[in-house]
């Protein structure tokens, strides 16, 4: 009963005239940062974080967190429109979503992306609601094994997943963890590999390196490739309802990308783009036609778009319930609690009710929002994607770098941006991916911290890392992981099979 009183609490809240004009602006002004490619959610809240001061607790995070899980639905637009993914999570999308638009099957594909979307996150916000509660109640039994090894599982997912060789994988990895350990030793207070530049006291910042390794590395490529933009032509788009087979392909991949998307948000570093990338593969591995993925199948889109917004809702539990953001715009909301004087973890949900679960609540109204807001007016943010390539791309270097600047006003949080648009691109063309580096520069900080803190405690014995039963499970699903691509590859050439791993 005490549920129940609680998800009516959080409507009384999300309905409040002011809380509701919130939600619905965050809504708009996420789906605009999705539609835009290169802004992105993290440049977004950051820079609009000095508004947020002039509004409650609730009402402030209820408009940031808008803008994030509208940013995932937006983001689907210029993927399947332009095959340029206006937010990073959305770059699966492009794969299938933009094939489907070069054949005609544009509105589809909107459709598809903006239902599964909708799928998700109304999947995701009832999960949770209902696990938050109980995972507080569990984080209290958490300390620093725990943490190590939940991130030693973090790093083993994504190598696991990644597109390219396992070889590749880990050597972005290790360079993620080369970054992340620039700046301000946490134990000792010596810096490290700052190079005597104060603003790297701090580290390198994420978002600048997440900017520039998926935001203006592909603007370069585009400009390389001359691949260009179709002109847009509206009467592709007219026709939004999927066939009868449409949705027999697409609801199921929807909710295996749901499920898939939701339980990697909730892990540290997964986020959105582990997310999308993982659901896509996955789906990929169990289709019955692999081989054509790539070239408009329903289900490459239906999939990620679906996983990557609900990791936008799981991302949130870590954040309520332990204080620990999964990635970088949980990093930014934290921020934004913090200064609303709102600590979160453990006992905030228990402290803070009305912010809570007001926040689920305005989620619930926020998905419906969202749907209209990128189905019937889909013709309005085609608008935006008319805009000719030679002030397109402009715009695009602009608002990252207007949005880079504005976070920390450092002239080389810029210069951090174009360096790694520069090594982006030429990742892409060597087929480096960027998600390994991403997610291992966000847990390196903690895994250390978490590292040391742990080997102090036992005095330098690993053993306590196998003594304690949480740890111990993480480790083995680690190990698992780790060892599944050599399994199948053994399965496959036992069977006469070879797929190219």
């Amino acid at each position: 009963m005490d549920f129940f009183n609680s998800i009516l609490l959080g409507f009384q809240v999300a309905v409040q005239p002011v809380n509701f004009f919130l939600a619905f602006l965050g809504c708009l002004m996420g789906t605009l940062v999705g539609v835009l490619p290169g802004l992105g959610p993290v440049a977004a809240i950051s820079m609009l974080l000095p508004i947020s001061y002039q509004f409650s607790p609730v009402g402030a995070i209820i408009m940031l967190a808008g803008i994030y899980y509208g940013a995932m639905y937006g983001g689907s637009t210029t993927s399947i429109l332009v095959n340029i993914p206006g937010e990073s999570a959305s770059v699966v999308t492009c794969l299938d979503g933009y094939q489907m638009a070069k054949q005609g099957k544009a509105g589809p594909a909107l459709a598809v992306a903006a239902i599964g979307s909708f799928i998700a996150g109304t999947l995701g916000i009832a999960g949770m609601a209902v696990l938050s509660p109980p995972l507080a109640k569990v984080a209290l039994s958490f300390g620093p094994p725990e943490y190590t090894s939940l991130t030693i599982l973090g790093f083993m997912i994504l190598t696991f997943l990644a597109k390219t060789s396992m070889a590749k994988a880990l050597l972005m990895a290790a360079f993620g963890l080369f970054l992340s350990t620039i700046g301000l030793d946490a134990v000792s207070g010596n810096t490290r590999f700052a190079l005597s530049i104060k603003e790297l006291f701090d580290g390198v910042g994420l978002v600048p390196v997440a900017m520039g390794l998926f935001g203006i590395s592909e603007v370069f490529l585009n400009l390389e490739e001359m691949r260009g933009r179709q002109k847009v032509n509206l009467n592709k788009i007219l026709n939004l309802f999927p066939t009868k087979e449409d949705w027999k392909k697409f609801v199921p991949a929807s909710v295996r990308g749901t499920i898939i998307g939701f339980f990697l948000g909730i892990l540290p570093g997964g986020g959105a783009i582990l997310s999308s990338f993982a659901a896509y593969g996955i789906e990929k591995r169990l289709s019955k036609y692999p081989e054509k993925f790539g070239t408009g199948v329903i289900e490459g889109v239906a999939s990620p778009e679906a996983a990557n917004n609900a990791a936008a809702q799981g991302s949130f539990i870590p954040l309520m319930t332990l204080g620990i953001p999964p990635n970088a715009v949980m990093a930014v909301l934290l921020g934004a609690l913090m200064i609303h004087g709102i600590t979160p973890g453990p006992l905030l949900i228990k402290n803070h009710p009305d912010l809570f679960w007001g926040l689920v609540a305005s989620m619930y109204m926020g998905n419906l929002m969202l749907v209209i807001l990128n189905l019937p007016l889909v013709g309005i943010w085609v608008q935006v994607l008319r805009i000719p390539y030679h002030i397109l791309f402009p715009l695009i270097i602009l608002f990252c770098l207007v949005g880079v600047y504005s976070i920390n006003n450092s002239v080389v949080d810029i210069i951090i941006m174009i360096v790694f648009g520069l090594i982006g691109y030429f990742m892409k063309k060597t087929d480096y991916e960027g998600a390994p580096l991403i997610l291992a520069l966000v847990l390196g900080g903690i895994f250390e911290n978490a590292l040391r803190q742990s080997l102090m405690l036992s005095d330098g014995s690993l053993a306590i890392f196998f003594s304690r039963p949480i740890s111990l499970g993480f480790l083995i699903a680690a190990i698992f992981i780790l060892l599944i691509p050599f399994i199948l590859r053994k399965k496959r050439l036992a069977l006469g099979v070879d797929e190219g791993m």
